[in-house]
């Protein structure tokens, strides 16, 4: 049996992280230090390898109640070769350090565990009552694996440059930075997308670190449903892009 599809074979690789290609992970298990992965994206695996339900305490099983922010997670476990991916995004690796990653759940497909993640509430951050939800708190040292729709830009955020992201394109950023949000509109325009322009809230992001935006305005595929009509036109309501993008969390 011949054909050119042969030429897709297995990445062999000396990392425990790795890439099979843009769109897939491969994380090699040796019996020891666990991964996490988001339910239902294996694809497939090699070897002696148990995927497990990951228990949630009661304070991450409430938090998930009171914000809708949170992680279902499957345990990998065993010895040897697990390959994951979620509806074809583009899969990249972090390496999280004593900067921390701040990080939308939806875009989360593997880490390791003994990383540590709880939710946020970035609103009380940004001190605007009902634009702000929730988000993940990435700390410890390890390896996160983030997806994105499209190949994603990431920008660097120094004391004298300043970043400004559209809030609906953000997927990452270092947890050490401040960050304000604001909305590019004028008062009697306030609730409708900038005017015009398609434009809504933005991030502006300040101090030292990187920030993360995905070629898009939307959640991965199973939550981007956008509504119609003169409402969704302007972004209002239900039937809006924000309202039918409910895992949005700046929805």
């Amino acid at each position: 049996m011949q054909s050119p599809i042969f030429a897709h074979n297995d990445q062999q690789s000396q990392e425990r992280w790795s890439l099979q290609n843009k769109q897939m992970l491969r994380v090699t298990l040796e019996g020891h230090d666990d991964v996490l992965a988001r339910k239902g994206t294996m694809v497939a695996y090699q070897g002696l390898v148990e995927f497990d339900a990951e228990y949630q305490g009661n304070s991450a099983t409430r938090a998930r109640a009171r914000t809708g922010e949170g992680l279902d997670l499957m345990r990998c476990h065993g010895q040897g070769t697990v390959y994951l991916a979620n509806l074809k995004q583009h899969v990249h690796l972090i390496d999280v350090d004593q900067e921390g990653l701040t990080v939308d759940s939806s875009y989360v497909l593997a880490m390791d565990s003994g990383l540590h993640h709880e939710v946020i509430a970035v609103d009380s951050l940004y001190g605007i009552s009902g634009s702000g939800k929730y988000q993940l708190n990435i700390t410890g040292r390890g390896k996160v694996a983030l997806m994105t729709s499209g190949a994603p830009l990431m920008m660097q955020v120094t004391p004298d440059r300043y970043v400004n992201c559209d809030a609906d394109a953000i997927v990452a950023w270092s947890t050490a930075l401040r960050v304000q949000m604001q909305a590019q509109t004028h008062s009697s325009g306030v609730w409708r997308r900038r005017g015009n322009t398609g434009e809504g809230w933005e991030l502006s992001f300040m101090g030292t670190g990187h920030v993360l935006v995905q070629p898009s305005e939307l959640l991965p595929p199973q939550n981007a449903v956008i509504g119609q009509g003169a409402a969704a036109q302007f972004g209002m309501g239900q039937h809006g892009a924000r309202g039918q993008n409910q895992g949005n969390v700046w929805s």
